[in-house]
């Protein structure tokens, strides 16, 4: 195999460690909004901005005549109907359909925008069907007809309004004409996660820290409501403290040494990151096993909070102070697995009085908080039956078809030599030879009958290793991708190139140690430390190379699932592979020095299995 496949291999093989977890699906361990909401028939989505609201509905077919004002006239199939103005409907739509109403009892009067026919945005929940634990109900799917009237109107105000009011079509008992999903928003956060729109909804403004704008019930909140958070991750060879913050809450604690006092201009986010990075760097001091070790700034991010978690804000774009939230890594390398790990958290506001602590460990995660009266967040290791993850070189004895040597029949048969030697000397000299020869005949048998009684099993030498069946083969390619996979779980360099040469020879560990340096680059510009945690072999043939007597290429289908997890949510990435991996004993140990990607694709992490396989954990 030439080198630059070899390279290309390595690449793929390293960069799947990092890759694709920033913006990848969130698993089965965030959390998942089980109302159904999103599914709904009706849609509204609302942003209250600066001077005006912002309504954008999306109106199922069957519900038309609840929103008919907003039905355009050439929808309108009913000869000599007699129409009021577009403007008189939407007058009448913002004061009766759709309201929205300040504290004083005034009702925003709104503006249609645009309105058209289309079909409904994708927000199919992938837990459509499953049982919610709460309600004990189904999850509601998206609805099967897929057209609907999209809309956008804009309600405007010129007095700031301290609370308002969301009013939506009514009956006479006061409940929703119809099902409407509907989501909030004041300025760039998140009010609410989708919930439905039942009854009249009244909203209170903080218009100086639009994050902690809310509603009056306590049903319409949002999932991740804290401004300030802390997570610890305990894993073997690294702890890690990750830290969520806003912008504006680091004004109690540090100059920002920004121009204005409402905006981050594009050209200074990079350096107020750095600084933020620096500056929470010499806070918190965590200890390990009592010990403050060095700590390492993995990177600094600046995020947003979506529907499903945490997400990177992945273009540079203008940000306002009041709502901007950077997360933090910090790392710390550690030699194994620890015994306790504390967190002295230092940072408080005068609303932020209890930040929500987490600490995460193989076990899964534990909740807490850190107020001011007890700010230490501890970690102690309880894992009883935790098995530290360990790369181990794949000795040939012990993957391929040992010798069975019968060490009772061997003996038989090499007493019989002598006893050759004597009957010949006396048919020589004429002598009876008929009590050697009953012997030899006894010996014989004695051999046949310990031939499956009397044996011993010898380690086959690398050399008459001639054939690999594929129960062989699949053993040793399983073996030897979860210790390349396992050795990228090691941070420092040189460990990573000791556990490598473990399992990878030649020019092909010179290339995986290179692009693991590079993967390390992409991490530090946004990406994410993936461990993989599961091989799946699907599929393993050997054939031996004729120019290169000692060595097997191994053609092998494999899948590899790797989860990464940050600021308290696990992302999961599966992909599928088909390569040819030569392999080669070489001191008595198997070692990879050839790839040759075929075949490398991105599949559902989630989907049932339809091939038998042999799976690593």
């Amino acid at each position: 195999m030439n080198r630059k496949t070899s390279n290309r291999t390595a690449l793929c093989l390293a960069l799947f460690l990092t890759v694709g977890f920033v913006v990848g699906p969130p698993a089965k361990a965030d959390w998942i909004n089980l109302t159904g909401a999103e599914t709904s028939a009706n849609i509204a989505e609302i942003y209250v901005l600066d001077d005006h609201v912002k309504l954008v509905l999306e109106i199922a077919i069957g519900d038309l005549d609840t929103f008919d004002d907003l039905v355009p006239d050439d929808w309108i199939k009913t000869p000599n109907t007699q129409r009021p103005s577009i403007q008189k409907r939407i007058q009448y739509f913002s004061s009766k359909t759709f309201q929205f109403v300040t504290e004083k009892g005034e009702k925003l009067q709104a503006e249609l925008k645009f309105v058209e026919p289309r079909e409904r945005q994708d927000r199919q929940s992938p837990f459509a069907g499953m049982i919610n634990p709460y309600t004990r109900q189904p999850v509601p799917g998206a609805p099967s007809d897929k057209r609907v009237l999209y809309a956008e109107l804009i309600y405007s105000f010129q007095n700031t309004p301290k609370e308002l009011t969301i009013v939506p079509p009514l009956d006479g008992e006061g409940r929703a004409l119809v099902t409407i999903g509907f989501i909030a928003y004041h300025k760039a956060v998140p009010i609410i996660d989708f919930r439905y729109l039942g009854a009249p909804a009244r909203l209170m403004l903080d218009w100086e820290d639009p994050w902690y704008s809310k509603f009056e019930n306590p049903n319409l909140k949002r999932h991740h409501k804290s401004a300030l958070m802390s997570f610890l991750y305990v894993e073997p060879y690294e702890v890690r403290h990750e830290i969520l913050t806003r912008v504006k809450d680091l004004e109690e604690w540090m100059d920002l040494g920004l121009r204005g006092k409402n905006f981050i201009e594009v050209d200074e986010l990079e350096s107020l990151k750095e600084r933020i990075g620096e500056f929470l760097l010499q806070k918190n001091p965590v200890l390990i096993d009592g010990k403050p070790l060095r700590p390492i700034l993995d990177r600094t991010n600046y995020v947003k909070v979506a529907l499903t978690g945490i997400q990177l804000l992945e273009q540079p774009e203008r940000l306002e102070i009041a709502t901007a939230i950077v997360g933090v890594i910090i790392a710390y390398i550690t030699d194994g697995m620890p015994k306790e790990v504390t967190v002295d958290w230092e940072l408080f506001t005068e609303q932020v009085q209890q930040v929500p602590a987490t600490a995460v460990d193989p076990a899964g995660p534990f909740p807490s908080f850190v107020t001011p009266d007890d700010p230490i967040l501890q970690w102690t290791n309880y894992l009883k039956h935790y098995t530290m993850p360990t790369v181990q070189s794949v000795s040939v004895s012990d993957t391929v078809t040992v010798l069975t040597v019968p060490v009772g029949t061997i003996l038989c048969f090499a007493a019989l030599v002598p006893l050759g030697w004597r009957i010949r000397r006396r048919v020589k000299r004429a002598k009876p030879f008929r009590f050697h020869l009953v012997t030899a005949v006894a010996v014989m048998a004695a051999g046949v009958a310990l031939l499956p009684v009397l044996q011993v099993s010898l380690a086959k030498p690398a050399a008459w290793v001639n054939t690999l069946n594929d129960k062989e083969a699949t053993v040793i390619v399983s073996s030897l991708l979860k210790n390349v996979y396992r050795a990228f779980d090691f941070r420092q360099e040189a460990n990573v190139y000791d556990k490598l040469a473990l399992s990878v020879e030649g020019d092909l560990l010179a290339d995986m140690y290179l692009q693991n340096r590079k993967s390390f680059a992409v991490q530090k510009a946004g990406g994410a430390q993936a461990k993989v945690k599961e091989v799946e072999i699907l599929d393993a043939h050997s054939e031996r190379l004729k120019d290169h007597p000692r060595a097997f290429a191994i053609t092998s289908q494999w899948t590899a699932m790797g989860t990464v997890g940050h600021w308290g949510h696990v992302h999961v990435r599966k992909n599928k592979y088909d390569a040819t991996i030569t392999v080669e004993p070489v001191n008595g140990a198997w070692k990879i020095i050839g790839m040759e990607l075929f075949d490398e694709t991105r599949i559902d992490p989630y989907a049932k299995p339809t091939t038998p396989g042999t799976q690593v954990e």
